[in-house]
């Protein structure tokens, strides 16, 4: 009797107990979910979130499990930002996981991206204890692979164009010479004193015109009358200073026999002289004086209201007045500058013969970037103080792919001088070598410069900002432009920008291919990786691994291209 009822009892409690097992079964991928589908890398991060579920019945009331994102491939992995969840019956602060319905919960993490993820697998891993007993959950594959189109940036900002230290060479350099004739108050007639000053304005003028260098435009004549006495008069008085002015110049011309266009003009009252001469003045009641200039316009009224400030009348009448009684001689000119092919010539055979600014304008007539080269580093030689060599020394060894040298190069142009041009490539160097926020602190300090809108552009893609990318490049037809258009999926116009790319490269027809495969445009895809290929060996391998040709790594013509 005794034994009959304890036996069901029995059964029952362990039918209690193991309805609340300590075993956490092995999860199933049908339990998660990966936001994209295919990771993919985003300014230089891979971003990922996981959606998962505990089914009903699963999670022990006493359990504590630890979920951990790792990204593997071969060789290496990355670690995520774990999650943690309790059961009904720990005490804590972590999600609770409910044991007869179970429960949803999402899960956000960042990689650093490294090429390496191209060919990875993601992985959830659980670390679990019921009370104090360590459980074995194996790990789930929840996601295959890295998509990288954006990392290819620092490929195409190879061919991004470069800030140039411009040089400042003019072939034909306009001067001028000036000479004052100076006349008493109320008269016309040249002074002999002011006949040493026209005499001397000759010899300017002669020198000038047997120069082989130089050549006259003209010689202007501009009479003036102070403004001072009546209009009319004033008028008169600066006609004939003109006249009297013209008439000494011209004989002096006849007498070297030379030949010269000579334009005259007078004004009768010089109140813009008056004005200039006031203002650098120390006369007392200047700024007075000034605000009546401003205030009134007609001649006669400012005369009146200036006399009127009887205090400083006189003081004008000495300082101001008697400059302004004159006749301006100016001597136009231009001075000729050396041929292209003379800069040619000496850039080769004897640089010290060239200015600074001739060099580097010599650098411009080049046709290769050897000799290129050669004259800027002579620059760099002659002229060690001015950074605009350096610069584009840098220039070329980054239109050369090397980096290295450009950035060295570059940094020594801005110890001689901070400069926007230098900024900008060593930016470029940057994003070339991954170093985005390096980059960005470069850029910062490149403004003026006209390629600057660009450099941004690679940035913006780099730093995973594609519409603003987009906006940045405007109507630049590169590589960098139309990848940023593919990031921002307006596939078209980057299909139209890489048509256009003005010297075409394997990764132009990379990209093509990628917009062939997001597509689904496979002759675009095959043609243009064989083509991409053929420029570019080492395209082959990248396109072994990249998932955006994930539905072409079992076709044939595919196999064919990347083996």
């Amino acid at each position: 009797m005794t034994k009959k009822f304890y036996l069901p009892l029995l059964v029952a409690l362990v039918a209690v107990l193991s309805s609340c097992s300590s075993k956490l079964d092995e999860l199933s991928a049908d339990y998660f979910s990966v936001t994209p589908q295919v990771l993919e890398a985003v300014g230089g991060k891979v971003p990922a979130t996981i959606n998962g579920t505990f089914p009903e019945k699963y999670f022990n009331k006493k359990a504590v499990v630890e979920v951990t994102p790792v990204l593997k491939w071969d060789g290496g992995q990355a670690v995520g930002q774990s999650a943690v969840f309790q059961g009904e019956k720990v005490e804590g602060n972590d999600q609770t996981i409910a044991y007869k319905a179970g429960g949803n919960y999402t899960m956000k993490t960042v990689f650093d991206y490294v090429p390496e993820m191209a060919k990875s697998e993601l992985f959830l891993e659980f670390t679990a204890k019921v009370g104090n007993k360590e459980v074995a959950i194996p790990a789930v594959k929840v996601a295959d692979g890295v998509i990288s189109t954006s990392e290819i940036v620092a490929q195409t900002v190879a061919t991004a164009n470069v800030a140039l230290g411009e040089d400042a060479f003019q072939r034909i350099i306009k001067e001028k010479h000036d000479a004052n004739i100076m006349f008493l108050i109320q008269q016309a007639n040249v002074r002999s004193s002011e006949l040493k000053t026209a005499k001397a304005f000759q010899e300017e003028v002669k020198a000038i015109g047997e120069a082989a260098n130089k050549q006259i435009t003209n010689i202007e004549i501009s009479a003036y009358a102070s403004p001072d006495g009546a209009l009319d008069l004033n008028q008169g008085l600066a006609e004939k200073r003109q006249d009297a002015t013209a008439k000494v110049v011209n004989r002096n011309l006849k007498k070297d026999k030379m030949e010269a266009n000579v334009d005259t003009k007078y004004t009768a009252e010089d109140w813009e002289g008056f004005q200039e001469l006031v203002s650098k003045s120390n006369i007392q009641d200047k700024e007075l004086i000034l605000r009546v200039l401003s205030m009134y316009k007609e001649p006669e009224q400012r005369e009146q209201e200036i006399k009127n400030i009887s205090s400083v009348y006189s003081d004008l009448a000495d300082e101001i007045l008697p400059q302004l009684r004159r006749s301006r001689l100016t001597l136009n000119y231009e001075i000729i500058g050396k041929s292209d092919e003379e800069i040619a010539n000496l850039a080769d055979t004897n640089a010290k013969e060239l200015s600074l600014e001739e060099l580097l304008y010599a650098a411009t007539l080049a046709k290769d970037a050897a000799k290129k080269e050669a004259i800027y580093t002579k620059a760099t030689q002659l002229f060690p103080n001015d950074y605009r060599a350096f610069n584009n020394l840098g220039k070329l060894a980054y239109e050369a792919g090397d980096m290295d040298k450009a950035e060295n190069l570059l940094k020594k142009a801005l110890t001689i001088k901070e400069n926007p041009e230098a900024n900008m490539n060593l930016g470029l160097v940057a994003l070339a070598k991954g170093k985005a926020a390096e980059a960005e602190s470069y850029l910062g300090k490149a403004a003026g410069n006209p390629e600057l809108n660009e450099a941004l552009g690679n940035l913006y893609v780099a730093q995973g900002q594609y519409e603003k990318a987009v906006n940045a490049f405007g109507d630049a037809k590169t590589n960098s432009a139309a990848l940023a258009q593919i990031l921002a999926k307006d596939y078209n116009k980057a299909k139209s920008t890489l048509a256009a790319v003005a010297n075409p490269d394997g990764y132009t027809d990379y990209l093509n291919a990628v917009i062939g495969a997001k597509t689904n445009n496979a002759a675009m895809v095959i043609s243009n990786l064989k083509s991409a290929v053929a420029k570019d060996s080492s395209l082959a391998k990248k396109a072994a691994t990249d998932l955006e040709f994930a539905k072409y790594f079992t076709n044939a013509d595919f196999l064919s291209i990347i083996k």
